[in-house]
């Protein structure tokens, strides 16, 4: 992967508002599949709409996120005419359900995937055109990049865009500050060695070190293990796995060096005993009911985590192996598409195009999903009050993004690399079935058998 492509990566979201509708044409500039649509109110004449009759939109959502629901809603606020039909599932539900649904019964606004399998498959709506009409093509290029794929779905990074994010999402670990002062940890860790330092406190000290999800469908312990990942080697390899470069592979010296670091967490038990049964929801009401020191995720939990814990938990980036080194964590867009034949496509395009450049949509990104918006990067952004954890992961994502240490996640490398390789395997090495170097060998065969069907 070249450094363009990485660092684009990390241009994230210190982005913002577009004001500019450029002119379209009302049929759908996606492509002519679209039904017509009249123009909605306070839109830019000519530009893709809602239109003013009654609409019902199809939502495919994940559950356990609120801030898509939360957009919906105050859309309906503004554009009253249009109600939203929202089915939610977990994640690895909807990677097995994408194709089917979008052949047979396509949603007009659905949570994505990974993108490649159903570009080949002809699944989604080319959103080139509604990027030219709504001004998505003066954006930052790394804010779209991930979305943009070649013909039959590959290589990704260039080429026409088929998603797009409703923010810019990032990981780390947050942390329960009553638990950290109880083992002396004062600040957060800046090297590997002192996070292993307060791991081995807290088993010490009867804390369960580690609250993480790694049961059912998904498994949660690629969180940790992709952190690690970034603590001993560049993110660039990582991103070019993902982005299914020719010779590619995830089975590296830095990446066994964190496979067996991980292991090595299992055997020490710092992870939560019941992990295997454990699944996100049930990860979230231990971490919050204070059943846990560490736990691996996402800044789309920034604002639930600063209502259920005010004052009480803290966000820190995963430290490097080496202190003073460079920062890195998964980053990207959290990714909505438009199914190819979608009854409100134009409708969908205006609602994502509208999550970007509304000031109450962007502050509903920022309060609720903890992340930046989409967007040009002069825009304002909504004020966030400091010393909580939304302010915390926003500083991190400046902090990634000047050290340009973004990359996807391991799990978007193949439609079915999570489902049917991490997650397995990943359980195998909790149990203790498998060794790490295990783990990464029988990855690395399926996604090569998956890249080349």
């Amino acid at each position: 992967m070249s450094r363009r492509t990485s660092r684009s990566h990390t241009a994230l979201g210190l982005v913002a508002l577009t004001g500019a509708l450029l002119a379209a044409a009302c049929s759908g500039p996606g492509d002519d599949s679209g039904p017509e649509q009249t123009e909605t109110k306070d839109a830019v004449a000519g530009a893709p709409s809602c239109g003013d009759e009654p609409i019902t939109m199809q939502g495919y959502f994940e559950t356990g996120f609120p801030m898509p629901k939360a957009l919906t809603d105050e859309f309906t606020k503004q554009y009253p005419n249009v109600r939203w039909n929202i089915r939610e599932d977990q994640f690895a539900v909807i990677t097995q359900n994408a194709p089917r649904l979008l052949a047979e019964n396509p949603p007009d606004l659905m949570r994505l995937p990974q993108l490649s399998e159903l570009v080949k498959d002809d699944l989604l709506k080319d959103l080139d055109g509604y990027a030219k009409a709504f001004g998505w093509d003066k954006w930052p290029e790394g804010q779209l990049e991930q979305l943009r794929l070649g013909p039959g779905g590959r290589p990704r990074g260039e080429g026409p865009l088929y998603g797009m994010g409703l923010n810019f999402s990032m990981t780390g670990v947050f942390y329960n500050e009553k638990l950290a002062e109880r083992i002396g940890m004062t600040s957060p860790p800046t090297s590997l060695a002192e996070f292993d330092g307060a791991l081995e406190k807290a088993e010490k000290a009867g804390v369960t070190p580690i609250v993480q999800f790694n049961g059912g469908a998904t498994g949660g312990f690629a969180f940790p293990l992709q952190n690690l990942m970034a603590a001993y080697g560049d993110p660039g390899p990582i991103n070019e796995w993902i982005f299914q470069k020719d010779g590619a592979t995830i089975d590296t010296p830095p990446n066994r060096d964190a496979a067996r670091h991980l292991e090595k967490w299992v055997e020490a038990g710092y992870f939560d005993p019941d992990g295997n049964a454990m699944d996100y929801a049930k990860m979230m009401s231990k971490f919050i009911a204070g059943d846990g020191l560490f736990m691996f995720n996402g800044d789309w939990e920034s604002g639930n985590l600063d209502k259920q814990m005010k004052g009480d938990a803290g966000f820190f980036l995963f430290p490097p192996a080496a202190e003073g080194g460079k920062p890195a964590t998964m980053s990207a867009p959290l990714t909505f598409g438009i199914g190819k034949n979608a009854k409100n496509a134009d409708c969908a395009a205006f609602f994502l195009d509208w999550v970007a450049t509304d000031d109450k949509a962007r502050a509903i990104a920022v309060d609720v999903g903890g992340s930046h918006p989409m967007g040009l990067p002069d825009a304002s952004m909504p004020e966030t009050e400091k010393g909580t954890v939304t302010a915390e992961t926003l500083a991190a994502g400046a902090e990634i993004a000047a050290a340009d240490g973004a990359m996807d996640f391991i799990a978007n490398a193949t439609g079915s690399i999570y489902a049917e390789s991490w997650t397995p395997q990943l359980q195998k090495l909790a149990a203790g079935e498998v060794t790490s170097r295990q783990l990464l060998e029988a990855v690395q065969s399926d996604y090569e058998r998956q890249v080349e069907d």
